[in-house]
């Protein structure tokens, strides 16, 4: 079976980017451009993994966040949170959101797959 990834941030370029990152790590990856198609998405289908861009136009990331974590149905999907905000403050408000993993833009390969592989083991 497949493993199905979510990828969400309004940067085309760079959901593409991330995209093609987990299509390398065997995930079946689906983009969404912004917090509201984010959140229609899940509520028809469970990715196993999220990355999630935090400084979006209307509903910030982190809302989305805490939305996940709120729903019994997504509360334990493993989660990261990719920001170009690495700001200690920002790194605590994630994870205090419930983020698994914290990781800042500009994201490698590698970097994200240790993510990946940290986030999907050690599942909320």
């Amino acid at each position: 079976m497949t493993k199905k990834g979510l990828v969400v941030d309004d940067s085309r370029t760079t959901a593409m980017l991330l995209s093609k990152m987990l299509s390398a790590m065997d995930f079946e990856p689906t983009t969404c451009l912004s917090p509201r198609e984010a959140l229609q998405y899940l509520v028809k289908t469970t990715p196993d993994v999220i990355l999630l861009d935090v400084n979006m136009p209307g509903i910030d990331g982190l809302e989305v966040m805490r939305y996940i974590r709120r729903d019994p149905l997504s509360a334990k999907l493993p989660v990261i949170i990719i920001s170009s905000d690495a700001a200690t403050g920002e790194i605590s408000k994630a994870l205090l959101a419930g983020a698994n993993v914290f990781l800042p833009k500009p994201v490698n390969f590698e970097s994200l797959k240790l993510a990946v592989e940290d986030a999907m083991k050690n599942k909320k």
